[in-house]
């Protein structure tokens, strides 16, 4: 009973954001299965919260790592904790793997290393810096956060913890991507002008019907610190990335990729533009889909280099004075003059997540720092708030990213933070 009290109390410092549970970041797991796996004290176990689409894809992934035990899986649908817990059990041939609609309950239990987060966007830095405060890697999928000020907090936790954190923006990882990178940065293109950043087609307008949740489905949690909203059923599937409550449009879903790449040519990664121009922008008029589509904003670096964000088939192209290079989301790499390919054999992996995984894994282990770390993921993300605060106010913008505040605009400042639904606060 003392340690049903104690949980119960864990649960409710964490949903207030108060004191929390400070574990070791690595604890040696109990002994599983035999063979060719490494010892359990050299294997990373891990809790798996947001399991269906993308999030499904990566679990499939950490359970192909030979020193990875996935022990607890949480998800607020109850297909995809099923489907999830089969998928496990069926891998390590047992029966013991957990499965929670409460993501809390994983950040709870001492026998986990390290959580795995795959949840809409807007859940992302209460689950970061729940993880943070409890000792706990973290691999989170991109964007790092909805807001400007979540992505402050979370790199702030993360660094104050010393907890290894992975952002999900696996292009980073990608050879064919470093090679473009690589390429623009050895002035083979000659001085760069801008960089182009397709970021995919958005949807049209929709008005779905309006019912009552089903019973599989725990919405009150799927909401979250999100404001309370009627159910309907395309809310929660992948169009949540359409809808500003708990996401910001193809220019965080994408933009996460692209714009984290770009921050790639500079010779810091923490670098930022200083103003963002908004040539055009487009808002539905009405149903549940509110972000920006249509549009084409642009961010100036103080010396010039332009990065254009514009919809259109998901890619990059990298423009300079003698040449040009472009990398479409299909793999496909073209450039004039042609040379620049001609001596090159590029690498392009059937699957890019992989890599980035390992890199997250092997720095759980040595403590070291992974390629898309917190601080990098909130500067390259905030390339995409800025952006989309830039849109919504349909004006020009300044930013000064040593205070990380928009210069002189006390409208486009509000727009950094948001309000979390109670009883949810950062």
């Amino acid at each position: 009973m003392s340690k049903n009290i104690a949980r119960r109390e864990f649960l409710r410092r964490l949903t207030a954001s108060g004191a929390a549970l400070a574990v070791p970041s690595f604890i040696p797991s109990a002994a599983w299965g035999q063979g060719n796996r490494p010892s359990p004290s050299n294997r990373i176990t891990i809790g798996a919260i947001g399991i269906g689409g993308m999030g499904r894809i990566d679990l499939e992934n950490f359970l192909q790592q030979p020193d990875v035990q996935v022990v607890a899986v949480c998800d607020v649908k109850d297909g995809n904790l099923r489907r999830a817990v089969e998928l496990v059990n069926g891998r390590y041939n047992n029966q013991d793997c957990a499965a929670s609609r409460d993501w809390r309950e994983l950040m709870a239990r001492a026998d986990l290393d390290a959580i795995y987060c795959a949840t809409p966007d807007h859940w992302h830095a209460l689950i970061s810096i729940a993880a943070a405060r409890c000792g706990k890697d973290i691999y989170c999928q991109k964007p790092l956060s909805v807001t400007i000020a979540e992505g402050r907090a979370i790199a702030d936790a993360v660094k104050r913890s010393g907890i290894v954190y992975q952002s999900g923006t696996q292009r980073r990882s990608q050879s064919s991507y470093r090679f473009c990178v690589e390429t623009a940065r050895a002035g083979r293109l000659g001085k760069l002008l801008y960089v182009e950043n397709r970021m995919g087609d958005s949807p049209g307008s929709a008005s779905p019907e309006i019912t009552a949740p089903p019973r599989d489905i725990d919405y009150a949690m799927w909401l979250g610190p999100a404001p309370e909203e009627p159910y309907c059923d395309l809310r929660v599937t992948g169009a949540f990335r359409w809808i500003s409550d708990y996401a910001g449009g193809s220019m965080t879903d994408m933009g996460a990729h692209y714009n984290d790449i770009t921050q790639m040519l500079r010779p810091s990664h923490l670098d930022a533009p200083v103003s963002f121009q908004v040539k055009k922008a487009r808002f539905h008029e009405r149903g549940i889909f509110d972000t920006a589509w249509g549009y084409e904003a642009i961010a100036t670096y103080e010396d010039g280099l332009e990065i254009r964000m514009v919809e259109g088939p998901k890619g990059m192209r990298w423009v300079g004075t003698e040449g040009w290079i472009d990398h479409t989301d299909l793999g496909e790499v073209t450039a004039q003059p042609v040379s620049i390919l001609e001596e090159t054999k590029i690498n392009i992996p059937p699957g890019m997540v992989a890599p980035h995984h390992r890199n997250w894994l092997d720095c759980v282990k040595t403590r070291g720092r992974p390629v898309a770390d917190a601080e990098v993921a909130h500067r390259s993300t905030t390339l995409s708030h800025a952006a989309n605060i830039a849109m919504r106010l349909g004006r020009d913008l300044r930013w000064d990213r040593h205070t990380e505040r928009f210069v002189n605009d006390e409208a486009a400042n509000h727009m950094i933070a948001r309000t979390m639904r109670a009883p949810w606060t950062l």
